[in-house]
């Protein structure tokens, strides 16, 4: 038995005005992901715990079958595995976005106490604009906070997205950080790390020093002047949040006996597939963004589970999140689309192919809802379809928010849904 998983990451949605009162899913043309619907088990699915934030790392470690109330330590220790990195049992790991702040969408940039967080990617810049960046900052940070430098190494990662892991020896677990992707719109001053507890004083000095840092190298730096010139949005500071330590999770061939692997751009899903002990599968093409070669994505998770040797693939698809983070819906209806022809099309062509070859099933749904009127993660239970070998049809006519409630079906705990899934929906 196969089993393909596809997450449109951010697919879910309130209706929209611009979409005359329909959601992105219900605007978007998808006769595959229809078709599959009309053959399959339709519903919804908490992946967003009580007492937790609708964030990628929860509710895809949600999704993928592991409790975050058990497993989830934080984000940034899962995106430092992708990463390869190796921190220590009392190291610290936080992200570091490169954001952009200023008065409006518009500009002027600045990251004044007055400043707006605008942008949780600044402008999308390219891997080798972030790199040169953090590399004026760290240079800068060494010589004027030797001791916190050395202690505190960065690790770049994909576009915006880095690592900082603390081995100084410095606790952070009762220090409040805010996602910047959170706080569109809103003052960054009002977000920056924060305890009630005076024994934080230090540590927070530790990761104000680095901020504070970061908006005078950006302020000055080509490349930014450079992005400015081309009308793009600038790097304005660093800003650190997703704390946790390295968490201890079994692996999924253990739990389920299968052997695992995930297609994504997004270094987080990367490590919580490395936790699993599953394989990243590196595919020429792949972003984060609606540029992204989606048929190669639908062509590496066919491959993987017709000739490349494994029991069940999971591919992410970031393009629908970032867009909603935008407040693009155009390209979140785009998007989905595209998921629909390039990547569902081809994996419903191969399950009629491996039906007779053991048998497949496939399972489709968001991670979170993502809302383009706010720009925010939104933690409504997603929808979800699951279909083929051995799971029957519950009468869903196609793929969309509605048609989801309609059903009836809820899995109340999204870290079970797996096992259903798995089971066929057999209880």
């Amino acid at each position: 038995m196969k089993h393909i998983i596809i997450i449109p990451d951010g697919g879910g949605d309130k209706p929209l005005e611009q979409l005359g009162g329909r959601t992105a899913f219900q605007a978007a043309r998808t006769p595959n992901l229809d078709a599959i619907a009309r053959i399959g088990t339709v519903g919804v699915a908490k992946t967003t715990p009580p007492g937790f934030e609708a964030g990628s790392d929860v509710c895809s470690m949600s999704l993928l079958g592991y409790d975050p109330a058990v497993y989830h330590t934080g984000r940034a220790p899962l995106e430092a595995a992708s990463l390869g990195l190796k921190p220590t049992d009392t190291d610290w790991i936080f992200r570091l976005n490169l954001v952009t702040t200023g008065a409006s969408v518009q500009g002027p940039y600045h990251a004044g106490d007055d400043a707006l967080m605008i942008d949780h990617s600044a402008g999308a810049l390219s891997d080798a604009e972030a790199r040169e960046l953090l590399a004026a900052l760290l240079s800068r940070f060494a010589a004027e906070h030797p001791t916190l430098a050395a202690q505190m190494v960065v690790t770049p990662g994909v576009s915006y997205r880095n690592i900082l892991i603390d081995s100084g020896g410095r606790a952070y677990g009762s220090i409040v950080t805010t996602p910047p992707h959170a706080v569109p719109g809103e003052s960054w001053r009002k977000h920056v790390p924060q305890s009630e507890k005076t024994a934080d004083a230090e540590r927070l000095a530790a990761l104000e020093a680095l901020r504070a840092l970061s908006v005078r190298v950006f302020a000055e730096h080509p490349v930014n002047a450079v992005r400015v010139r081309a009308g793009k949005r600038p790097a304005t500071m660093a800003w650190l949040w997703g704390q946790g330590k390295k968490p201890s999770m079994p692996s999924f061939a253990s739990r389920f006996g299968l052997r695992g692997a995930m297609i994504t751009a997004v270094d987080l899903l990367s490590g919580i597939a490395a936790y699993m002990g599953w394989d990243r599968l590196h595919v020429p093409g792949v972003t984060s963004y609606h540029d992204t070669d989606y048929a190669a994505q639908g062509r590496a998770a066919v491959d993987a589970v017709e000739s490349g040797g494994y029991d069940i693939v999971c591919c992410h698809v970031e393009a629908p999140d970032e867009a909603s983070h935008q407040a693009d819906w155009k390209t979140k209806v785009a998007a989905i689309e595209a998921i629909d022809e390039k990547v569902v099309g081809p994996v419903r062509a191969a399950m009629e192919r491996l039906e007779r070859q053991g048998g497949c099933r496939v399972l489709v749904l968001p991670d979170h809802y993502t809302l383009v009127s706010t720009r925010k993660h939104d933690a409504t239970p997603v929808p979800f379809l699951a279909a083929g070998t051995g799971i029957g049809r519950n009468g869903a006519g196609a793929f969309d928010e509605a048609e989801a409630e309609r059903t009836g079906l809820v899995v109340e705990h999204g870290h079970d849904l797996m096992g259903l899934f798995l089971k066929g929906f057999s209880r």
